[in-house]
């Protein structure tokens, strides 16, 4: 049972510590030069909803009481397990597509500030 538990919590600890990428990949979207202000918003909203699905599983994480039925409480940790899953998928694709949106903007050109 506690392994279920520490899983689940593990995976939420590995994504935790994604949260500052989310927001810097999203600082760097708002910098890049207008060239696709349709998919940098895209990819601007995507990394808003990988942060707002793991506030949503965290507001909603309820550890099951050690009065519940020990299968009862496996299915919870399976069904938390499923959910947390889904949120590292929107992690992963939403950095992936801001990633690729920031490596592919042209370098800004020092000389055309002057």
């Amino acid at each position: 049972m506690a392994t279920a538990e520490k899983t689940v919590l593990a995976h939420h600890d590995s994504l935790m510590a994604q949260m500052d990428q989310l927001y810097e990949l999203r600082q760097q979207l708002t910098k890049l030069p207008a060239a696709d202000t349709a998919a940098t918003g895209r990819s601007r909203r995507a990394l808003l909803g990988a942060e707002n699905g793991m506030m949503f599983w965290m507001h909603n994480y309820r550890r099951p009481a050690d009065s519940a039925t020990a299968a009862r409480r496996l299915a919870y940790y399976a069904g938390q397990q499923e959910r947390i899953d889904s949120v590292s998928r929107l992690f992963l694709s939403s950095q992936d597509s801001a990633r690729q949106l920031v490596g592919a903007a042209p370098a800004a050109n020092p000389s055309s500030a002057q």
